[in-house]
């Protein structure tokens, strides 16, 4: 059948869905159904995401769930996870993915450009939160803040113009917790250009990020005893390599694997 006639029985459904209310259930079946036609007449399969959904967790439930009866009997109990991690949105940089975490393995935090807030009960009080119940609660030995290449929340961090006027209702006002980092990166790689700069920044926001971590009078108190570890990293998935480093008041030197 030609497009156009799909389109044309489309728009016909429509019609008579307002104006036989009666019909308001079958009308919506056919033209879900007309519309699936249409797309895989076009050579396109049409996106579910209910589908897609139910069979993403009919696969965990099989091969990772039913298999692992003893990990998720533990899990019903409690959890003590070892990492806080904070890691960034992008959907390419799943830190459980990437570092093969289990359940129970991490308690992860995730926003735009993996950043920390400094500590501020009203201002970022959900960070604050996650914070707190992860190092007091959980008692998790290690926070991890893992930075990425090629991040949207840098590129737009290194973007703002120096009279700091902003183009969005949150993206800028957020990443502007990194702003030092921009400073240092503007400062230090001037000659070299843009996207190399972005990675660069990548990097300093993660240090940014670790510094205001002490900020938290809970964090700081177990990094001075000792019962706590900060590491920064950075998560290259073009090169697939992952490169960490320690604070201890002062950035060491790296490890690459």
């Amino acid at each position: 059948m030609p497009t156009d006639s799909y389109k044309e029985a489309i728009a016909g459904l429509q019609k008579l869905l307002s104006e036989k209310k009666e019909l308001e259930f079958v009308a919506a079946s056919k033209i879900k159904q007309l519309t699936a036609d249409l797309a895989a007449a076009a050579g396109k399969e049409e996106f579910d995401p209910v589908e897609r959904l139910k069979s993403g967790f009919g696969r965990f439930k099989t091969q990772k769930f039913e298999k692992n009866p003893d990990l998720f009997g533990e899990l019903a109990n409690g959890q003590s996870p070892k990492f806080l991690v904070f890691a960034c949105s992008d959907s390419r940089v799943c830190p459980s993915h990437v570092l093969d975490f289990q359940p129970g393995d991490a308690f992860v935090v995730r926003n735009i450009a993996n950043m920390v807030p400094p500590y501020d009960q009203k201002l970022y009080s959900g960070v604050g939160a996650a914070i707190e119940y992860a190092v007091l609660h959980l008692k998790v030995e290690n926070i991890v803040v893992i930075g990425h290449s090629c991040c949207g929340g840098i590129k737009g961090l290194m973007s703002i113009p120096d009279d700091g006027s902003t183009n969005s209702d949150f993206i800028e006002n957020w990443v502007k917790i990194c702003l030092p980092a921009k400073a240092r990166v503007k400062a230090e790689y001037d000659g070299i250009d843009f996207a190399e700069q972005c990675t660069n920044c990548e990097k300093e926001a993660v240090n940014v990020s670790l510094g205001n971590l002490l900020t938290y009078p809970f964090v700081r108190d177990g990094v001075i005893k000792k019962t706590l570890s900060i590491k920064g990293a950075h998560y290259d998935f073009i090169k697939c390599s992952f490169e960490t480093w320690n604070l201890d008041f002062g950035i060491s030197t790296s490890q690459r694997f």
